[in-house]
């Protein structure tokens, strides 16, 4: 990290080019001979790229970014500010604490934080930035975080870790075994400097092989943000727990939260109820269809499934629900008359469990994209296909 970046000079230049094409940037040339252009770019590219993402970054003065990988590869302050909720104790260790957006969150909920990051110059932004946002309960070390556990006897009320997805012989990866660091491999070693340890994942990990490659999970958080899944998030105990795995999906709306917990015994256990379209139409929120909990949802909440596999459910009377919801105008049999029958030039079109894709039903049907009308393509009880045509309930 370059310390001349902070010079106020500095960061009005960079304010001023801050709409500048990059391209156009770096040809000018750096004005600060103890500066070279390039690095002047990155933090240009930088602050670009944490305007929408990390907004208090973007808005507070004197703030430094790391290449754009840190970057691309931090929470958001959406989910790093839902994760902060879910710490306990007095004392957190971040092991995988990167540009440290989550240390930050951490920070306002645990009297002391300890950001282990192995680059050092991502150590030292995180440093500098938090000197910047006023922060001073966090302690950064450098160095391998399980090294550090291993051979420090210190015990924290929670550990946390990201695990890093990228592998230099597999490219991107999302099983745990294949992040960096291996968690299962070193689970003993983490448990027995903490009570509770919490653990990210990607959105891709299949909940089944995440709870079977660690031990003693009594938490899984389904985090998504604007109804796309963003990270999984897993509590384990460092004592054995018998209770049941508690799941909850939780999807971050911009004016709003929609939050749906329930045990995975329960998800286990749930039988779902089947009929036709009705006079409303249910689509469940993205966390939701993530945890598989597809019986559960239709018996929670009382709902007919149109079929096994489409994951869509129908009601004769509305009710709150965390998802979509359609008053259904139409249900029409998918034939030759459909785009007859449909009569509709635009359209929003979903598919479930249906054998066309969505790019070929619009160019078959001639139908564009948008408009206040929405289109269900799926499967019924008795197995055959249908339009749903419907309006969305606000």
């Amino acid at each position: 990290m370059h310390s001349a970046l902070l010079a106020p000079e500095v960061q009005e230049f960079l304010r001023i080019n801050e709409h500048t094409p990059l391209s156009t940037f770096i040809l000018k040339g750096s004005p600060f001979p103890e500066i070279t252009i390039q690095e002047l770019a990155q933090q240009l590219e930088g602050r670009r790229k944490v305007k929408d993402k990390l907004p208090l970054w973007y808005d507070t003065a004197g703030i430094l970014f790391p290449p754009k990988i840190n970057i691309e590869q931090t929470s958001s302050e959406a989910t790093a500010r839902y994760k902060a909720q879910l710490m306990s104790g007095t004392t957190l260790a971040d092991g995988t604490g990167g540009f440290g957006i989550d240390s930050y969150y951490f920070a306002q909920q645990v009297d002391e934080v300890t950001h282990i990051e192995m680059n050092a110059e991502v150590s030292a932004f995180a440093k500098a930035n938090y000197s910047s946002l006023g922060v001073s309960n966090v302690k950064c070390i450098v160095g391998d975080s399980i090294a550090y556990f291993a051979e420090n006897e210190r015990h924290y009320d929670t550990i946390y870790l990201d695990p890093g997805r990228r592998s230099d012989v597999k490219g991107k990866v999302f099983m745990l075994q294949d992040c960096i660091p291996n968690v299962p491999e070193h689970l003993d070693v983490l448990l027995a400097r903490c009570d509770q340890l919490w653990i990210k994942t990607a959105p891709l990990l299949d909940i089944s092989a995440g709870w079977n490659a660690l031990k003693n999970v009594s938490q899984l958080h389904i985090v998504a943000v604007r109804n796309e899944v963003k990270e999984l998030l897993w509590c384990v105990n460092a004592t054995p727990n018998n209770a049941s795995l508690e799941v909850t999906a939780m999807n971050i709306l911009k004016d709003r939260n929609s939050q749906v917990s329930f045990s995975y015994d329960a998800l286990l256990e749930a039988q779902a109820s089947f009929g036709p379209p009705l006079t409303y139409l249910y689509e469940p929120n993205a966390a939701l269809m993530k945890s598989g909990a597809f019986n559960w949802v239709s018996e929670r909440y009382e709902l007919t499934k149109l079929h096994e596999n489409s994951h869509l459910y129908s009601s004769q009377a509305l009710i709150a629900f965390p998802g979509r919801v359609f008053k259904i105008q139409a249900v029409l049999p998918y034939g030759k008359s459909l785009r007859k029958d449909l009569s509709l030039s635009k359209a929003n079109i979903s598919t479930r469990n249906f054998p066309i894709s969505v790019a070929d039903l619009r160019k078959k049907l001639k139908i564009k994209d948008g408009g206040s009308d929405y289109i269900f393509f799926t499967r019924l009880e008795d197995d055959s296909l249908a339009a749903i045509h419907c309006q969305k309930v606000e």
